[in-house]
């Protein structure tokens, strides 16, 4: 009798803390869910107040809606609600058909992630055509559009670049052309100054005027040189979602610098992204 008491008493034991345990896994998944969930209507709501204040749906302008670069963020938007939405509200409700599409949902994303890393590996040629392409003609509509202005602006700051290749590139901006009549021929965006602010605290908006016409050795201490293309390509290289030769992510990489040859770096070499 003491024997069976006390394996019942050590079940019991056993299943409290199991209890405990998948109570704090469902409350865990329930509060990261709900925060996830309240990101994607955040961004949802940011690509609807675009497309409104831009008044994309006005009658003239619906019909290049579906260019519209908000639309990625509504979509994004969306996706991450939704999935986020069906994993907090199955987590709470111990639902399994919720729970069921919030686990499938997520391996199809990781799926897809992974086969299109794959593919733009594969097809690096054409990869690096699109990106330059899609550059070029960001850079052209640069006064024009918004949203182009914005995500270039949002480009050359981050990744301390200037144009597609080169600080030249800015030649196909009829407004910084050199043979444009206004102040900005000749000029790049303050986006590619190396200090876009005057004495640390007002934006000069006018630092890159005339750029074009400096040489490297000059220009090089007031703008950057470097191309984009070769700055997404490294950062793709670097990425931890992205992998190498070897298979192997690049963020879980181990390396020994004393023992090991330095990790050869990505270029953008006539439209071909190399890593």
């Amino acid at each position: 009798r003491g024997s069976v008491a006390r394996g019942r008493q050590n079940e019991e034991i056993l299943g409290g803390k199991k209890d405990r345990f998948s109570y704090f896994l469902k409350y865990c998944l329930f509060v990261c869910n709900l925060l996830f969930t309240a990101l994607g209507l955040v961004v949802l709501g940011l690509g609807m107040w675009g497309l409104i204040t831009k008044e994309s749906f006005a009658q003239e302008k619906i019909g290049s809606i579906g260019t519209d670069p908000m639309l990625i963020l509504v979509s994004l938007g969306l996706v991450l609600t939704t999935l986020c939405l069906s994993g907090c509200v199955g987590a709470i409700r111990e639902n399994y058909c919720l729970l069921k599409l919030f686990s499938t949902m997520v391996l199809v994303l990781v799926t897809a992630q992974i086969l299109a890393a794959i593919l733009a590996y594969s097809l690096q040629d054409q990869v690096g055509n699109y990106l330059r392409s899609g550059m070029l003609a960001a850079m052209a509509r640069y006064q024009d559009d918004l949203d182009l202005r914005f995500i270039t602006d949002e480009i050359q700051s981050n990744l301390q670049c200037c144009g597609a290749d080169n600080y030249h590139d800015w030649e196909i901006n009829i407004y910084y052309n050199c043979s444009a009549p206004g102040v900005l021929a000749c000029g790049v965006p303050a986006t590619c100054c190396v200090d876009p602010l005057e004495n640390g605290t007002v934006w000069n908006s006018q630092c890159g005027v005339g750029a074009q016409q400096l040489d490297e050795f000059t220009a090089q201490s007031v703008i950057f040189l470097g191309g984009c293309l070769g700055g997404i390509s490294r950062w793709i290289e670097h990425s931890p979602l992205t992998f190498d030769e070897g298979g192997i992510p690049p963020g879980l990489k181990q390396t020994n610098k004393n023992n090991q040859t330095p990790h050869r770096k990505s270029e953008f070499t006539n439209g071909r992204l190399l890593f």
